[in-house]
């Protein structure tokens, strides 16, 4: 073996990318960020819904017939933060999971007066198998 292919052998991951089945509302003002995660999720096997903004996603879970497992929600949009809009769809659906993601920090949110999200949090940019592990073991709880 070539010292450059015993090299990328020892960076792989020893660990299965996690996958699943079940269904994601992606909350995501930015379309090409909606559409990265988007792709991502699908790649992961999960059935995917998606809302540009908090309103949308209003809409969707009223009108989706079907179990929603977890919202996938940026924080800073818009129509809102992604927090408020949890708060809103989890009354209509005690069950729901959340994930906040947001290229602003904590303390950032903080300063701009919005709650905040909690441990399930994902900082942006993050690595897709970093948002495949944090999504699996808010379902797995």
């Amino acid at each position: 073996m070539h010292t450059d292919e015993a090299v990328a052998q020892e960076e792989r991951p020893t660990r299965e990318t996690p996958r699943g089945t079940e269904t994601v509302l992606l909350v995501e003002d930015d379309e090409l960020t909606r559409n990265v995660t988007g792709l991502v999720l699908e790649e992961l096997g999960y059935r995917l819904l998606e809302a540009e903004n908090g309103t949308q996603a209003v809409e969707m879970n009223r009108t989706f017939a079907g179990q929603i497992h977890l919202l996938l929600s940026d924080i800073v949009m818009p129509d809102g933060n992604g927090v408020t809009w949890s708060r809103r769809l989890t009354s209509d659906r005690p069950s729901l999971n959340t994930l906040f993601l947001s290229a602003h920090t904590r303390e950032a949110l903080a300063r701009d007066g919005i709650p905040d999200p909690g441990p399930d949090f994902l900082q942006k940019p993050f690595h897709p198998d970093a948002l495949a592990r944090k999504i699996r073991e808010i379902l797995d709880r």
